[in-house]
């Protein structure tokens, strides 16, 4: 039983670390659209890298140790990938419930969890996410005018964006780790940060600005994006990809609790159906499979 531990340990551990950076995010996005009026999506999005950069820069000092080129190409990808995902999705939910944003969003890590994917049963599991996401996206009296256009794009855009975050974080973490996600982070602030001073200039620093825009950065970018890639190196992408089906349903509990936007049961029963599709894949996951990058 004891020789079983280390090795249960360093299975759940990843998972469990996926499931903190999550709902962090959610709420952190929730938060986030109360510096709307004053920025802009726009200026929220680039507060909220810029001082995560910032964090992850001091607290990890990335250049103590050498970048391969080949590194380099992943990282710079990882990182304006992160950037146009925090972007389009925050123009997203200018106009679109969080929980729809994010459910329309996660089509990027469920293609990779399709495409990647080895065996039937993890098909399986990602078809009963799909069925969540139907449930999840069924009209209902709030959304009686339909999903608006632009920012459903946005959010299919910010799903794009999504998918290559998964698959070239995952090379940029298998060597360098927390070092590439403080350089990602960075990339994608010197992505996104000017687009945010030409929208809302100097009003960007504001001390409610910044003081909101902080704590923004540190619930939704600098924590789960370390954390993220601690688990994106340690566990199968198709498994990672699939496990993420978990982010509609925290963004909706996220605009529930924080924003006050009510669930129909409809929704509530596309929770627990994609909660199930999460649990499903790591419960059935081969324990034998070696973790990559450990």
């Amino acid at each position: 039983m004891l020789m079983l531990m280390p090795s249960a340990v360093q299975r759940l551990l990843p998972v469990a670390l996926l499931l903190v950076a999550m709902s962090s995010i959610q709420s952190g996005a929730s938060i986030a659209q109360q510096l709307f009026p004053l920025v802009g999506a726009s200026g929220a999005t680039s507060i909220r890298l810029f001082l995560a950069a910032i964090v992850m820069l001091v607290l990890f000092r990335p250049w103590r140790q050498p970048v391969t080129p080949r590194a380099w190409k992943a990282i710079a990808v990882y990182g304006v990938a992160m950037g146009m995902m925090n972007f389009l999705l925050y123009q997203a939910l200018v106009t679109v419930p969080l929980g729809i944003a994010v459910a329309l969003e996660f089509t990027g890590p469920l293609a990779v969890a399709v495409f990647t994917s080895r065996r039937p049963r993890d098909l399986a599991w990602v078809a009963l996410a799909v069925v969540g996401l139907a449930i999840l996206l069924w009209p209902d009296k709030n959304l009686e005018h339909g999903i608006d256009l632009r920012g459903a794009l946005c959010a299919l855009g910010a799903g794009v964006c999504w998918a290559l975050y998964i698959l070239f974080g995952r090379r940029a973490g298998s060597g360098n780790g927390t070092q590439s996600a403080a350089l990602g982070i960075t990339i994608a602030a010197i992505a996104i940060v000017p687009i945010g001073v030409m929208e809302a200039g100097t009003a960007l620093l504001s001390p409610v600005v910044l003081s909101v825009g902080l704590v923004v950065g540190l619930l939704s970018t600098a924590l789960p994006y370390t954390l993220e890639m601690f688990s994106l190196s340690r566990m199968p992408t198709h498994m990672f990809g699939t496990l993420m089906s978990l982010e509609p349903a925290l963004g909706a509990l996220s605009g529930l609790v924080f924003l006050g936007q009510q669930l129909s049961v409809l929704q509530w029963l596309a929770i627990g159906t994609i909660i199930a599709a999460s649990m499903g894949t790591t419960l059935t996951s081969r324990s034998a499979e070696p973790a990559p990058g450990g």
